[in-house]
C-alpha cells in the first residue's frame, strides 16, 4: 500500500493559517498508523508513543514547511521516520548475543484493529499486514542498522517509491535500492526459515484448540502436558530478561528449575497481540484477595505445535487492555 495513495487523505494545500485545534484534528486521525510505523522502527510500544508525540510537536512547529507537494499523511510519515532515526542515533540498542531483543514489547490487537482498512480486503495485503507486525518480524527488523531498517519499512511495508524514500533520507535512489537489498538479506538471515508454515489467528480451529490445551496445561502446572505441545526446536525468551533458550528439553528444564510445578493459584485470560495468540496469566495473592498479573505468553505456532514462546512481564497488562486483577470468583 503506498503512503501517498490513501483514499481518505484530506486535501491540504498549506498549514500556515491552520490553528492548533484544527491541526491536531488533522494529525490525530493518523496517530494509530504512525504509532505502528514507529513501533516497527523501534520495537518498543512506549518508545513509539513518545516518538509519535515528538512527531506531532515537530509537525506543528514546522507546519509552514508543508506546501501540499505530498499528502499530509506522507509528510507526517517523513517526520515520524526522522524522529525514529534521531532516537536511534542517540541511543541505538543492540540485540543480545543470542539474538533476542531485550527492549521488545507487545502490541495489542485491539489497537491494531484501529488501523485504517485501506486495501485490507485483498488477501496479499492482509498477509503482509499480519506478517509485518508479528514478533519474529519485529525482532528481525531490530537487527538492521537504522537507515536500512527505515528503507525496508518504507519500501516493503508502506510501499513508498524509491525516489520518495531517497528524498526523505537525503540519499540517491541507487543508495536506497542498495540499502533495501542489504535489509532484505538481513531479514532472511534473522527470520525463521519455516515462516511460510506458520498458522495464524483466532479463526483457525487448530490454533484455538492448541491454545486451549496450552492454557489448561499451564493453569494446572502440567509440565509434561506443556512439553507435548512444544516443537523439538522451540525457542523461548522473556524480554527484557536476557537469554534465549532453544530446544524443548532446555526450555522445560528451565521451567522446572524456576519452580513452575510448585506454582499454585493460576488463572488465565486468552488474548492476542501482534496478530498472534497469547495467554495472560494471573497468580493468586492472598493479601490482595485477588489474582494479580504474572506473565503474558505469546505463541508462534508451526505445523500444529508451538515453535516459539515469548513471555512478557505482568507490567505490560495495563497497556494491553487486560484486567489488572481478577477477583476470587474468577469473574472480571
Amino acid at each position: 500500500m503506498s503512503a501517498d495513495t490513501r483514499p481518505a487523505e484530506v486535501s491540504v494545500s498549506g498549514l500556515g493559517e491552520v490553528d492548533e485545534p484544527a491541526f491536531s484534528g488533522l494529525a490525530e486521525r493518523h496517530r494509530r498508523e504512525l504509532h505502528v510505523h514507529c513501533y516497527r522502527m523501534l520495537g518498543s510500544f512506549e518508545d513509539a508513543e513518545d516518538t509519535v508525540q515528538e512527531t506531532f510537536l515537530r509537525a506543528w512547529r514546522r507546519r509552514e514547511t508543508f506546501q501540499g507537494r505530498s499528502t499530509f499523511r506522507a509528510w507526517l510519515y517523513r517526520i515520524a521516520t526522522n524522529a525514529c532515526l534521531d532516537l536511534l542515533a542517540k541511543r541505538r540498542p543492540e540485540p543480545a548475543t543470542g539474538g533476542e531483543v531485550p527492549w521488545l514489547q507487545p502490541y495489542p490487537d485491539r489497537l491494531l484493529d484501529e488501523l485504517p482498512a485501506g486495501d485490507a480486503d485483498e488477501p496479499e495485503a492482509v498477509a503482509v499486514a499480519r506478517e509485518t507486525i508479528e514478533l519474529a518480524y519485529l525482532v528481525a527488523v531490530q537487527h538492521l542498522a537504522p537507515r536500512p531498517r527505515a528503507v525496508l519499512i518504507l519500501r516493503d511495508v508502506l510501499g513508498w517509491p524509491a525516489k520518495d524514500v531517497a528524498e526523505l533520507l537525503g540519499d540517491s535512489v541507487n543508495s536506497v535500492n542498495s540499502a533495501l537489498q542489504r535489509a532484505r538479506a538481513g531479514m532472511r538471515e534473522h527470520l525463521p526459515a519455516e515462516r511460510q508454515d506458520w498458522t495464524g489467528g483466532e479463526g483457525d480451529a487448530g490454533t484455538r484448540e492448541l491454545v486451549r490445551r496450552f492454557t489448561d496445561a499451564s493453569v494446572a502446572t502440567d509440565v509434561d502436558g506443556l512439553a507435548a505441545l512444544l516443537r523439538d526446536d522451540v525457542r523461548f525468551s522473556m524480554p527484557p530478561t536476557p537469554g534465549l533458550l532453544v530446544g524443548r528439553d532446555k526450555v522445560v528444564n528451565d521451567w522446572i528449575e524456576d519452580g513452575f510445578e510448585r506454582l499454585e493459584g493460576l488463572r488465565a485470560v486468552q488474548t492476542s497481540v501482534n496478530r498472534q495468540p497469547a495467554v495472560a496469566f494471573y497468580l493468586w495473592q492472598e493479601r490482595e484477595g485477588a489474582y494479580l498479573p504474572l506473565t503474558l505468553d505469546v505463541l508462534r505456532i508451526t505445523g500444529g505445535a508451538i515453535s516459539e514462546l515469548v513471555t512478557f512481564h505482568g507490567d505490560r497488562f495495563a497497556r494491553l487492555g487486560l484486567p489488572e486483577r481478577l477477583p476470587a470468583d474468577g469473574t472480571e
